[in-house]
């Protein structure tokens, strides 16, 4: 699909098969969402910007490269997004965060906004958004709405697993952001949940239901 990477190295899409099975503990699902958020990172951070500065080496001095411009945001839609946040920041700890809250109605499955703060200045800032799962894209499509009012115009989206339907939605709602998944399952069900999928991330990543 135009617009939308797919991580399939072997690593991520193993981790990703130990975390669809419904025997995964909590404790195990969390920490691989968490190791496979750092290979998401490393594959959405791959073409960032470097520029070059002096330095002096134990051995000598010598022009290195490092990251150009202010630093990155990491947007987590929450609270599932927060599975992912951990580990990139893990990765790139330097960055700023931004969390906006977003539930999804059971009834009309519309996203319903009900926390959002970010730092300021995102016009000049790329903007990573996170969120496990693309299923109805609601969610999504809002969260970056939402960050785009707010000045934001260098966006990426990060999730685990897409639907086609949501990444459909997403990509006519955001031509201008790039997606990137760990896999593009077969469809929707009837609940707006994603097949095969993994469940509901949020609760299997906190012990909820």
């Amino acid at each position: 699909m135009q617009g939308v990477t797919v991580v399939d190295h072997p690593l991520v899409q193993h981790k990703l098969t130990i975390m669809r099975s419904k025997d995964t503990s909590t404790a195990s699902f969390r920490r691989l969402l968490r190791e496979i958020s750092l290979l998401l990172c490393y594959e959405v951070t791959r073409n960032l910007e470097l520029t070059s500065k002096v330095i002096q080496t134990p051995m000598q001095e010598m022009e290195a490269p490092t990251l150009e411009g202010k630093k990155l945001v990491f947007a987590s839609v929450l609270r599932a997004g927060n599975g992912l946040l951990d580990g990139m920041l893990d990765l790139v700890p330097a960055a700023r965060v931004a969390h906006v809250g977003l539930y999804r109605d059971h009834d009309t499955l519309e996203a319903v906004e009900y926390f959002f703060k970010a730092p300021s200045d995102l016009e000049n800032r790329l903007v990573i958004v996170v969120d496990p799962m693309l299923a109805t894209a609601n969610s999504a499509v809002a969260a970056v709405e939402k960050l785009k009012s707010r000045g934001a115009t260098n966006l990426r989206f990060v999730c685990l697993l897409a639907a086609p339907e949501g990444v459909e939605r997403f990509t006519k709602a955001h031509p201008d952001v790039p997606v990137f998944t760990a896999s593009i399952d077969e469809r929707l069900n009837e609940q707006g949940y994603i097949v095969p999928g993994l469940g509901d991330a949020g609760d299997r990543m906190y012990g909820t239901k």
